[in-house]
């Protein structure tokens, strides 16, 4: 259980450590990078106290790896790692998307809609990160939705582990064509009130995206 902070002393860190938290998520540092704490101080524009217990909180979380020598790394997943990770994501993304659809107010679906959108307007400037920052705010509306605090923190943790790798949706050009399909089908799925529709589509959208990302593991 996190302590409760006390906000004279640890704002700043636990601003870092969000922030920190945020970047290993969307997908900012690749697999096998090293952090220095230097340089990711600067990138912040922090001290280097902060960066540091941030580090290892998120190695303490399994979302980097302390070497001995080298400091702190982002993990590189295996194959089998990668296919259970992707396994559990569509279990419980499918759950929280049939859930939260049913709960979403008029103003949550235009929201989810201009996300929508602007994936499509990234895709097509190949403006790699506005996808994945829209993609995320996208799936974090619907998932919330569904009233599952324990759920999403399952889902957010999940995320952690394979945001590394994300970003690398993009090595080929053939996923630029293909991953808003699964959204704009969610879309229509929420048009027609189908929550069975929507659980496919979220499904399918992790399921085309990792088999992307799965051919590249392979290739490394």
């Amino acid at each position: 259980m996190t302590a409760v902070a006390n906000p004279t002393t640890t704002t700043q860190q636990d601003i870092t450590y969000a922030t920190l938290r945020q970047w290993v998520t969307v997908g900012r540092f690749l697999p096998g990078e090293r952090l220095k704490i230097r340089t990711v101080a600067a990138a912040m524009g922090v001290g280097q106290m902060p960066v540091r217990a941030a580090l290892q909180r998120l190695a303490a979380e399994g979302a980097l790896v302390n070497i001995p020598n080298a400091g702190v790394t982002v993990p590189r997943l295996t194959v089998p790692e990668f296919d259970d990770l992707l396994q559990m994501r569509m279990l419980l993304e499918g759950e929280a998307a049939e859930r939260g659809c049913l709960n979403l107010e008029a103003g949550e679906r235009s929201t989810l809609r201009k996300l929508c959108q602007r994936m499509a307007r990234a895709l097509k400037a190949g403006q790699a990160a506005d996808y994945l920052a829209a993609n995320e705010d996208f799936h974090v509306l619907l998932y919330k939705a569904a009233g599952s605090p324990l759920l999403f923190g399952l889902i957010d943790t999940l995320w952690l582990k394979a945001g590394p790798i994300s970003n690398q949706l993009f090595n080929t050009t053939e996923a630029s064509a293909v991953l808003n399909v699964a959204h704009e089908d969610l879309m229509r799925a929420l048009d027609k009130h189908d929550a069975a529709a929507v659980r496919r589509a979220v499904e399918r959208d992790i399921f085309v995206a990792g088999q992307f990302l799965r051919a590249t593991l392979k290739r490394s």
